[in-house]
């Protein structure tokens, strides 16, 4: 896990402090080594290295070959290295470290863009050929590790942050107010875009090839394969699991798990200490004691770490926690996603630091394998889509019913995608967000399974990995999700939607969680993974006053570029304590991280 910059066609006379200002903004992505390098005239590269194979630094970056001409800085995790690394053995290639970067190194520098498909892991990666004169600039295909970029003209300049990209001096500090909209909707900016006007995305499995002189030679995509199968059994799915498991919790560094007490946590750390025996330090969030009756995680986790023999932390939170560390933990923020789960994370992330350097998490599962409730009403949306729509009549008492009957109602519409979309936002979307990203829910044919890739390829992406990167990073750790593992994801990729209502939702989990022992964990009602905000709103005056003052401020300040449904929000938050509190913690923090970027 590392960070990653490139500084490409800019005038030499500046390029050195570019890059020296950009690898100073990553360094807390990989604090235990940090270089760069001059390549050519206008082609500056650095790596910084957070150290989780091979301690010494023989694998440290910028790394080159042995003839100087292949040279990569990367981010992420190599999962089949050594599959790899035994064919370039046998091609003639020596090593001189044990790293998957080294591996990666030359696997690149033999095969190119055409080796990509065969790399099962976790990268964002910069690879220079200097036989060619050619640069590849590569993101995974699941998007699981961030890349970000700005061009201007041939200038480009490629990070793994946004702060870095704002710290080279060179772009515009200059706010994009069309984000608005995808943020108080969906919790983050349009997939390929930032807050930052100038900064974009690079898309998940997306591929650059640029020459020295910053000319794009060509934009592509990374295959990806999903061909129909034979419905496994839940024995298939067990041995693709432990192959995971095995592979993601090795490191030559003290490896954690974040335990929430659910079924995808408790089976990964449940797989891992069935196979080898060996317990692990455990961090869960444990909230005060007046909302433990309703957040319960920390009880079935610390069961868990008991039958394992674990050194188990709880983390706990509590608003006046909130209010003496949010101040660091906005700082710490590198792109804004408006969903607790990133606090909650950054401050098991604090918890872990001490401990452990890699941490272990159920990321992934629920977009795999219909794990949401959304899941369940979606698929009852589509076998009755006659009566679904005849609830709407009735939408005047819906305030009458729990929060998440009135989303559902509230959301139904003609078509299954605008459907799925209301149900996966906070509040159901305009015409113009669906006019934007409605070509996302695909294939039409197949709404359940476009309901799925969505959740897969905007949701998991913009959202759920993007704070779980961002807040393992803020304290140099490296954050890893066996879940979406190749294999595995091939696999859901691969069912058609007949096959997933078969095993939805989560057959194979909680099969195996049964098989184990551990009905108990099975059988736990889908709780999400955040803040108590409802709690904390109604029941803290401190929090609540906090909360409320900062989010008037920043309507009076920019609120007539908001949405009319953010707006209004934002100018009565008391309103939004009982229904929208998502919604409103959403401002809160755009608010926040703004303010903070001077932006």
């Amino acid at each position: 896990m590392c960070g990653i910059n490139l500084a490409l066609s800019y005038p030499e006379a500046i390029s050195e402090r570019i890059i020296s200002n950009m690898m100073d903004a990553t360094k807390h992505r990989g604090p235990d080594s940090s270089a760069w390098l001059r390549v050519d005239d206008g082609v500056y590269v650095g790596g910084n290295r957070l150290k989780v194979l091979d301690l010494s630094d023989n694998a440290n970056q910028p790394l080159v070959t042995a003839d100087g001409n292949g040279i990569l800085v990367w981010n992420g995790a190599v999962y089949n290295f050594q599959d790899l690394r035994n064919e370039l053995l046998s091609s003639g290639i020596q090593f001189s470290s044990g790293s998957d970067s080294e591996v990666l190194l030359y696997w690149l520098y033999l095969f190119g863009f055409k080796g990509l498909d065969r790399i099962s892991g976790m990268f964002s990666l910069v690879f220079i050929d200097k036989r060619t004169k050619t640069i590849l600039v590569a993101r995974d295909s699941l998007g699981q590790k961030p890349l970000y970029y700005h061009q201007d003209c041939d200038k480009w300049l490629f990070s793994s942050e946004v702060r870095s990209l704002l710290a080279s001096a060179v772009i515009p500090k200059t706010w994009d107010s069309r984000q608005y909209l995808p943020y108080f909707f969906l919790r983050h900016s349009y997939p390929k875009e930032t807050f930052v006007a100038g900064v974009h995305q690079l898309k998940p499995g997306e591929v650059l090839s640029l020459k020295f002189d910053g000319t794009l030679i060509e934009r592509t995509s990374i295959p990806v394969v999903a061909a129909p199968i034979q419905l496994p059994d839940v024995s298939c799915f067990e041995d693709m699991l432990v192959d995971s498991v095995l592979k993601h919790f090795h490191a030559d560094v003290p490896v954690g798990v974040i335990l929430s007490g659910g079924a995808d946590s408790t089976l990964l750390y449940q797989t891992w200490f069935r196979e080898t025996g060996v317990p692990l330090h455990s961090y869960t969030a444990v909230f005060e004691q007046k909302y433990q009756k309703s957040y319960q995680d920390y009880r079935f986790a610390r069961s868990i770490a008991k039958k394992f023999h674990g050194n188990h932390h709880e983390v706990v939170i509590t608003p006046a926690d909130f209010l003496r560390l949010w101040p660091h933990y906005v700082n710490s923020i590198d792109h804004p996603v408006g969903d607790s789960a990133g606090f909650l994370t950054w401050m098991i992330g604090r918890e872990a630091s001490t401990d452990v350097r890699v941490l272990i998490a159920g990321v992934g599962a629920d977009e795999l394998f219909s794990g949401y409730n959304r899941h369940k009403a979606f698929l009852q949306f589509l076998r009755h889509p006659r009566f679904a729509s005849n609830l709407k009549r009735f939408f005047p008492w819906l305030r009458l019913f729990p929060r998440m009957v009135e989303k559902v109602v509230s959301g139904i519409r003609l078509t299954p995608s605008e459907t799925y979309m209301n149900f996966a936002s906070l509040q159901p979307i305009p015409s113009e967000l669906y006019e934007q990203l409605g070509h996302l829910f695909e294939p039409k044919n197949e709404p359940y399974k476009a309901a799925l890739n969505w959740d897969r390829d905007v949701y998991l992406v913009n959202d759920v990995l993007s704070v779980f990167d961002n807040a393992t990073m803020a304290h140099g750790i490296e954050g890893r999700a066996p879940y979406l593992d190749t294999p595995l994801v091939s696999l859901s990729r691969s069912l058609t939607a007949e096959q997933h209502y078969a095993i939805a939702p989560k057959k194979w989990i909680k099969t195996l969680l049964q098989s184990q022992g551990l009905a108990e964990i099975a059988k736990r009602k889908k709780m999400g993974f955040g803040l108590p905000l409802r709690e904390w709103f109604r029941d803290n005056k401190e929090f609540r006053n906090e909360v409320f003052s900062l989010v008037k401020q920043f309507e009076m300040d920019y609120g007539q570029d908001f949405p009319v449904e953010m707006r209004k929000l934002a100018q009565k938050p008391e309103s939004g304590v009982t229904h929208s509190f998502l919604e409103l913690w959403n401002i809160y923090l755009l608010a926040s991280w703004r303010y903070s970027q001077n932006l």
